[in-house]
């Protein structure tokens, strides 16, 4: 069954305290408060929200970030730990589903790109590692193992996402269109001009409602006493990145945004009855499959939240 009835999604377009994970989630604290003041029941942070994406791997050599890399895992977070303690209790507080992407601290020591889902009451109800960083990012974060491809009921409908260039992986897609995803976030550093049309396609491929999020960041905004950041980074027209946070409807057609070039948030109600005559015309996983000629295995263990990093 698909989702139903109306919902009202914030789409939050932050700036991080860069490196600095409290400070960070008070911002976080903040914006949720604030959508829900506007009516949202779901929330949805960026990429690496928390403590800040690891900007430096695209702007000097490989493992040359050791002081760089020591304060990342230091702000890294551990799930379930104090930063999902605090940020489930703004939730709980404003009666809202929280998205929000973290570098997560597992127990053995490798740190993940990691989407954590926080339900209305404030526990943790999901969680989806990144299945392969890109480029650089494989030098501070390792493959997702575990909770992969997650999808999370919620009373709205299902939600569940995936992170950045994972996007751009059709079984990735395929295995989430499987699961019966309805909301499907797509949380990214990429601000580039084609990112908008693959928020469109993954949209209208999968017949769902697509909230994209991204930060807004700037060379400003890195503290001065972070190795090397002299060396690295100029002011505000040093764009880290600029956003294109964007609402994208399950035709492809986009219902807010892209927003770019300042930190702000996205608020639009969506109607889920309308995913029911989309895919009255193209489901992907019913009329439009051909089981008979293809088939998608998918390993059950990399969907599911267990609670144990």
């Amino acid at each position: 069954m698909t989702g139903h009835g109306s919902l009202t999604v914030a789409a939050v377009q932050a700036t991080p305290v860069f490196l600095d994970r409290d400070a960070t989630v008070d911002r976080l604290v903040t914006d949720i408060a604030r959508a829900a003041e506007q009516g949202a029941r779901l929330v949805v942070f960026p990429e690496a929200v928390v403590p800040g994406y690891p900007d430096w791997v695209w702007r000097q050599h490989a493992w040359a970030d050791r002081g760089l890399y020591g304060r990342l895992y230091d702000q890294a977070v551990d799930v379930p730990g104090p930063v999902t303690e605090r940020l489930g209790e703004a939730a709980r507080d404003a009666g809202v589903w929280v998205a929000v992407g973290v570098t997560e601290r597992s127990t053995s020591g490798t740190v993940y790109n990691a989407l954590v889902y926080l339900d209305a009451q404030g526990q943790v109800a999901g969680l989806h590692r990144k299945l392969v960083p890109t480029g650089g990012e494989r030098t501070v974060w390792g493959n997702g193992v575990g909770p992969t491809l997650t999808v999370v009921p919620t009373p709205f409908g299902r939600v569940g996402g995936l992170i950045c260039w994972e996007n751009l992986m059709p079984l990735a897609r395929a295995a989430m269109w499987q699961q019966g995803v309805d909301i499907f976030l797509a949380p990214t550093w990429d601000d580039s001009e084609a990112w908008l049309s693959t928020l469109r396609h993954v949209a209208r491929e999968g017949r769902v409602f697509v909230v994209g999020t991204n930060s807004f960041l700037t060379g400003a905004d890195v503290p001065r006493t972070l190795p090397g950041a002299d060396a690295m980074y100029g002011d505000r027209d040093d764009l880290m990145s600029r956003g294109g946070t964007a609402i994208i409807g399950p035709d492809g057609s986009v219902l807010e945004g892209p927003l770019f070039d300042r930190s702000g948030m996205l608020v639009t109600t969506i109607d889920l009855a309308e995913l029911a005559e989309a895919r009255r015309q193209f489901d992907v996983v019913g009329h439009y499959a051909r089981p008979d000629v293809l088939r998608l295995e998918l390993h059950p263990a990399g969907t599911t939240w267990s609670g144990v990093s």
